[in-house]
């Protein structure tokens, strides 16, 4: 079934293309356009021309090391080996300014998320689309030439273009192609169909797009083409820059360039060679990177007769004498590495909608170009030719003497490699933002990742000192959890997040002298039950608040408390109005239990009822501690979701630091063991220092090994390195047994950091990434980069920009922290009270 170009070619009857002085009569597009039919999932021009296109998803920038840079290259020259003599490569990267269109239905939003919606709404950002096209000239073609236009040339298809064999052998070569520069995984690739070429009402092909210079997904829009005085397509002003002359071009050229804004003294930040001129260039482009495949023994003859045609002439000329032996070094170089002979030329398309930007943009462009030594060179009169060129299909008609003799090699240096930051459609992660634009991205940290073999387990490792927007990246990360439907526990050390957990009705747990810290282990909160866990639980608690460290309790104890906890329940059974605490359970133990003892003749060697009330007494009524056990609020621990323990202040007390880390403890086993098919995530914020004194190392090993088992994330928080290297825990438990590392601004330990990244397993590349970071942010915007290491295999930065709501939720600076809260009374929430700070800023 043949499918000709109809849209194109009904849509443009009423475009102008003027390929004359405005003096002269103006052509028709329908009646010059190359392009003869669509069909096969191939374009075919009227001079006979076959071409197969795929759309390439390159790799993200600042995420490919010196070494993947090469790769990737090496790649490209490998599969460009089996192209036919003749054929043309046109790789087409086009970057178009966008800005991001927020998600306002309020339905899908928490109030955060909906401030993050609001905050993030058109924010600028260039979207990345790229194209390869394999193009088979028609045998015995004419090449093209800026002398004379394809444009004003009428021709007929050539009846080998016609023939199924010649097109399915090209096919073939395309398909080796496309499977070796994909092998490696690092870019993939997705065959244009006819759709994709003439598009349709609603969204305009890849011909359409091109022609008119619409962004991708839009609907095609009919625009005007001029090319004099100024190239123009509809109210866009564009300026070609071309790279086809050699002496314009680098002297040398390698498949990576140096980035300096990003390097340090300690690392060299690498992107490809060509990025200056993508993701880098900030402004409506299209970079076209196009390679011929020559026949290399033609090629040898003409240099070996250019270089004895040098050779005789040398004495007349030094200039003669260096072309002799630039000839002669090309031709040794060809033979010897077996060199494959190419031309090649690229040009940039830059455009823009405002005519008093055109200057701003041909610096822009220049920048880009003097970055990677090229000398810029605007082009005028050969314009038309090159613009005709980009179509594509067309690429056979770029103009032969606009490009240069070199070798594959060099060529595929040109191109580029990288491509803007993607967003995950996975329903977990956490919202950041792209490191050059500042777009929201969504960012999965455990499906995918998972799925793909990335990870093995969901424990982290923070890293991050006072003041690299540690607080601000777990504050985020944990309301991520919590709206995504997980159960979270904090362990904290300095009120990082009351904010949050106020504002999510959560549990907060903390000591202040009028309002000291309460728990309750008694209690069974709905959904929970009287199981073998839970009275454990209990036990643990009560021997340690009954014996000291160097104590062991004897097997008769264990028993007798067991036996106690039994008939206290069936006691609370048969007296519902006596409410579960340790206050009824310590009466039931004196009164009730002590008489069960008595009668069964238990001695005193064997449990020393009267010791065990008497250490006992303080926590029951008017006792130092009678608050501790005897909780009548925040009871329903198994079901709420959000639960904050802050230590701060009881890290220095042994009773009560015992008694919430053992409650800490036991309510996360509980929830990680009953909670089934739900995410659980425990943080342990700079408190893990204070537990480890406390003989919860074992139990963080415990945790970090099992987690995994029941869908759950263990989350340890460091503020010091030194304190990370210190402990053997750490290292030994922690680091081990987490797959993601979380690094923030790490210049202060620029200089010792190769000890962090040994103890964290970190390659050069991560290296360089984690001491890029905050090296190079946009002006006018108010974040600090994240560093995420995935599996040691995916390591990317991100921006953690966050809208003045969320930052005034998660803010640590105390000023700021008050007022919120002030304002939070006076207006009846905390939601209330963050509108109008953000309201009064």
């Amino acid at each position: 079934m043949i499918v000709v170009l109809a849209l194109v070619l009904v849509v443009v009857t009423t475009v102008v293309l003027q390929i004359k002085p405005p003096t002269d009569t103006s052509k028709k597009l329908e009646s010059i356009i190359p392009i003869y039919k669509v069909e096969n999932d191939a374009v075919v021009s009227k001079n006979g021309d076959i071409t197969i296109a795929f759309q390439l998803h390159l790799p993200e920038i600042f995420t490919l090391s010196p070494e993947e840079l090469d790769a990737i290259h090496h790649a490209w020259v490998k599969a460009m080996r089996i192209l036919p003599i003749g054929t043309i490569l046109h790789k087409q990267d086009w970057y178009v300014d966008m800005a991001y269109k927020g998600n306002f239905n309020k339905e899908d939003h928490t109030f955060l998320s909906y401030a993050s919606e609001k905050y993030f709404h058109e924010r600028p950002y260039l979207d990345h689309s790229c194209y390869l096209m394999l193009t088979l000239p028609a045998k015995g073609r004419r090449p093209a030439s800026s002398v004379l236009s394809n444009l004003l040339r009428n021709s007929f298809v050539p009846p080998q273009a016609l023939n199924p064999a010649i097109y399915q052998h090209f096919l073939d070569k395309a398909g080796q192609f496309e499977k070796l520069i994909t092998a490696s995984g690092v870019i993939r690739s997705s065959k244009l169909s006819t759709a994709d070429y003439i598009g349709d009402e609603r969204k305009a092909g890849v011909l359409e797009r091109y022609l008119f210079l619409a962004p991708g997904g839009k609907a095609p829009e009919i625009k005007d083409i001029t090319f004099k005085p100024d190239l123009r397509i509809g109210e866009n002003h564009c300026q070609l820059y071309t790279l086809g002359d050699v002496e314009n071009l680098p002297s040398v050229c390698s498949p990576k360039i140096q980035n300096e804004k990003y390097s340090t003294d300690k690392t060299k930040f690498f992107v490809g060679f060509a990025s200056p001129v993508g993701q880098l260039l900030s402004c409506n482009h299209i970079y076209n990177q196009y390679v011929v495949i020559q026949d290399p023994l033609k090629e040898t003859k003409q240099l070996e007769a250019k270089r004895r045609r040098m050779q005789s002439l040398s004495n007349y000329s030094r200039e003669n004498s260096i072309s002799r032996d630039a000839a002669n070094d090309f031709l040794n170089e060809a033979i010897s590495e077996q060199r494959q002979f190419v031309r090649a030329h690229f040009n940039i398309l830059a455009w823009s909608d405002d005519a008093g930007e055109v200057k701003d943009l041909r610096n822009k462009v220049a920048t880009s170009l003097t970055q990677m030594n090229v000398v810029p060179s605007l082009e005028i009169k050969g314009a038309p030719q090159l613009f005709w060129a980009g179509m594509p299909g067309n690429a056979a008609d770029l103009p032969m003497n606009e490009t240069f003799s070199t070798f594959s090699e060099q060529a595929i240096c040109f191109f580029n490699q990288e491509s803007s930051a993607e967003t995950s459609i996975a329903p977990v992660g956490i919202r950041l933002a792209d490191r050059i634009t500042g777009k929201p991205l969504f960012v999965d940290l455990d499906l995918a990742p998972r799925a793909n073999g990335v990870i093995q387990n969901l424990n982290r490792v923070i890293l991050g000192p006072s003041g690299s927007g540690k607080s601000f990246f777990t504050n985020a990360y944990m309301r991520s959890c919590y709206e995504q439907g997980a159960h979270v526990v904090i362990i904290d050390v300095g009120h990082s997040y009351s904010g949050l957990c106020s504002l999510v009705n959560g549990y907060y747990f903390t000591y202040e002298e009028k309002n000291p810290i309460r728990f309750n282990p008694f209690y069974i909160s709905v959904g929970d039950t009287l199981d073998t866990e839970k009275k454990e639980s209990i036990k643990t608690l009560l021997l340690a608040l009954w014996k000291k460290d160097t104590e062991i309790f004897k097997r008769s104890e264990y028993v007798a408390l067991s036996n106690a906890l039994t008939a206290y329940y069936v006691y609370l059974d048969a007296n519902a109005t006596v409410f579960p605490c340790f206050n009824t359970f310590y009466e039931f133990f004196r009164d009730d239990y002590a008489a069960i003892l008595e009668a069964e003749k238990v001695h005193q060697r064997d449990f020393d009822i009267n010791n065990f009330l008497f250490v006992m007494k303080p926590y029951y009524v008017g006792g130092e501690f009678d608050y501790l056990l005897n909780a009548t609020e925040n009871l329903n621990l198994l079901e709420q979701r959000f639960i904050v323990f802050e230590l701060d202040n009881i890290k220095d007390n042994q009773v009560l630091f015992t008694a919430a880390t053992i409650t800490v403890m036991q309510l996360y086993i509980n929830k990680m063991r009953k909670l089934k098919g739900i995410r659980k995530v425990i943080l342990i914020e700079e408190a893990w220092k204070a537990l480890m004194k406390e003989g919860f190392a074992e139990y963080i090993k415990y945790l970090y090994k099992t987690v995994r088992k029941f869908y759950g994330e263990a989350i340890v928080v460091s503020q010091e390195a030194d304190d990370m290297i210190a402990s053997p825990i750490v290292k030994q438990a922690i680091i081990n047994n987490s797959d993601t590392k979380i690094l923030l601004d790490q210049s202060k330990y620029q200089n010792k950091f190769d000890q962090i990244q040994e103890l964290l397993g970190l390659s050069d590349k991560e290296k360089a990434l984690i001491l890029s970071m905050n090296k190079a942010n946009e002006q006018g915007r108010k974040y600090k980069e994240v560093f995420i290491s995935l599996g040691g295999t995916v390591s990317k930065v991100y921006r953690t920009e966050v809208s003045p709501q969320e930052y005034y939720t998660y803010t640590t600076e105390q000023t700021e922290k008050t007022k919120v809260q002030q304002l939070a009374a006076i207006h009846g929430s905390m939601e209330k009270g963050i509108q109008a700070i953000v309201r009064a800023a």
